[in-house]
């Protein structure tokens, strides 16, 4: 959710910042940490789910800003000649402001933090590395081979659901159309017969009269009920509290960590390959990682302010797999931790594909046999009268 924020920023003074969050406590805590004093915060109501403005294309900004720093111009002519192609309003605004708070003297770091719902913080993050060691545009190739990978891992998960869902949505329609204009008909021919039913076809053809009846109170129902149930998904209150109940199925749970950890052990890894120190950057990431696991990142960073090694306190604090603490030690004795961790994200990446085929192998054949059997048992329910009228008169 979008919150509108007064905030006073040290070294600034009082601005206005939207901030995305779960809720007002997520947003008050991530604001609180970096040091600002909230004054207000309120929802931002002027973006809701029928209006969402077009995104900010990050990726292609991101490769054509590399391009032209690697063509020997400087950073400010360089986001000058991108806004002067750029067609689109919405973005042309945003490179813009950025060269606005630059021509104050302020980095380009400063400037992506300054909208976070356009930059992600691990961007700003990377910009403000490759800001003390002048290597710019390696550090936003490096950005690019990052958001390329999680791309890729998403698109394996889509891929591997539309499927299914095509599946469950066939399957739908045909039963709803049995239920909602064959069973009707056969209810009118088997009232007219007068003939003793089955106990369940008798149910079903009840429907079907129920639906003669009153139809049009029925579809009516089941479109608002739908509609619902898109409101209360597009929520993020209740697709968090979708995926605590997931967390609690224990075979999905496991995955989604590892799926959790994957993301997480890239995005440390590519901060400690730009140079940003351990205990910052794992303030920097801890944002991706759920509830669940926001605590054991807190008792992380405690740990290695105490002097602990990175492996011991990942181990303690639930951030671990058997794997990924046995790379982690290696990393520490070869002093490469974040080659290690990009290591540890592969790793992941590729047992989570490997589980998403296995499961979609085993689920696709289970749906489908679910939804012959539903419309299946539909039609016997239909012409059991008529196998029975059979029979009798043999």
């Amino acid at each position: 959710m979008r919150y509108r924020v007064k905030a006073f920023v040290p070294g600034t003074g009082v601005t206005s910042l939207i901030v995305d969050a779960l809720d007002e406590q997520e947003a008050l805590a991530r604001l609180r940490r970096d040091g600002t004093q909230v004054l207000s915060l309120a929802a931002d109501a002027s973006r809701g789910w029928l209006t969402r403005s077009p995104r900010f294309p990050l990726v292609l900004f991101t490769q054509e800003l590399i391009a032209l720093l690697d063509a020997g111009l400087s950073l400010t002519e360089s986001l000058e000649t991108l806004a002067e192609k750029e067609l689109r309003a919405e973005s042309r605004q945003v490179i813009e402001h950025l060269l606005e708070i630059m021509r104050e003297g302020r980095p380009l770091s400063y400037a992506l933090a300054g909208l976070p719902a356009t930059f992600p913080a691990l961007y700003a993050a990377t910009v403000r590395a490759a800001e003390s060691t002048g290597d710019l545009s390696p550090a936003l190739t490096r950005f690019i081979a990052y958001q390329n990978q999680v791309d890729t891992v998403k698109k394996k998960v889509l891929s591997a659901s539309i499927y299914p869902l095509l599946l469950i949505g066939v399957g739908t329609l045909v039963i709803a159309f049995l239920l909602g204009y064959v069973v009707p008909r056969f209810a009118d021919v088997y009232a007219d017969a007068g003939r003793d039913l089955p106990w369940m076809s008798r149910m079903l053809l009840n429907w079907g009269s129920l639906v003669q009846t009153h139809g049009i109170w029925i579809a009516g129902g089941f479109a608002m009920l739908f509609a619902a149930l898109l409101a209360a998904l597009s929520r993020p209150e209740t697709r968090a509290l979708l995926t605590r109940a997931a967390w609690r199925i224990p075979a999905i749970g496991e995955r989604l960590k590892t799926f959790e950890l994957a993301r997480f052990y890239r995005s440390l890894g590519m901060l400690l390959v730009g140079g940003i120190p351990i205990v910052p950057a794992l303030g920097m990431v801890s944002n991706l990682l759920s509830v669940r696991l926001r605590s054991g990142a807190a008792l992380a960073t405690e740990s290695l302010r105490h002097g602990e090694p990175i492996s011991t306190a990942f181990a303690r604090s639930g951030l671990t797999t058997p794997v990924a603490a046995r790379l982690l030690r290696v990393g520490e004795k070869s002093g490469r931790m974040g080659e290690m961790m990009e290591r540890v994200a592969v790793f992941h990446d590729e047992e989570m594909a490997r589980w998403v085929d296995w499961f979609t192998r085993l689920f696709e054949p289970l749906l489908m046999v679910f939804i012959g059997l539903t419309i299946g048992l539909i039609v016997v329910l239909l012409y059991m009268p008529i196998f029975e009228l059979a029979g009798s008169i043999q």
